[in-house]
This record gives structure tokens, sequence and C-alpha cells, in this order.
């Protein structure tokens, strides 16, 4: 996850006045992208194999490598 302005290629959606950003063809992948915020960060679901690499949450104090 990550700010980004809309490209030609992206969709855009608007989720409680939260507007997402995602790349069409990424979405065709993804089907469904459920992304949660547990308090210490984003979660994000979807039908991708993603691994559990990266930072498990967004700002300082997170972990990395969940």
């Amino acid at each position: 996850m990550a700010l980004d302005e809309p490209k030609d290629t992206d969709d855009t959606f608007d989720v409680k006045g939260l507007k997402f950003v995602v790349d069409k063809e990424f979405m065709e992948k993804a089907e469904t992208i459920k992304i949660d915020f547990t308090g210490m960060g984003f979660h994000l679901d979807s039908n991708l194999d993603l691994g559990k690499s990266g930072c498990g949450s967004c700002g300082s104090g997170g972990s990395c490598g969940d």
C-alpha cells in the first residue's frame, strides 16, 4: 500500500470517503481486496499469495516479516 495518483491503467474506488487507487491488471488477479485497520496498522487480504514478507503495519513501531 502506498500513496499514489490515479493513472489511465488504474481503477479508483471510494469507500466511506476514502479513495483507493488500484492497478486494473492487479485487480483482475486479486479479484477482491479486503483492507482492515487493526489499530497497529493495516492488514490486506486477497486471493493472491503475497507471502509473509514486508511490513505488517504502517508507521513507526511496526514489525516487518510477520
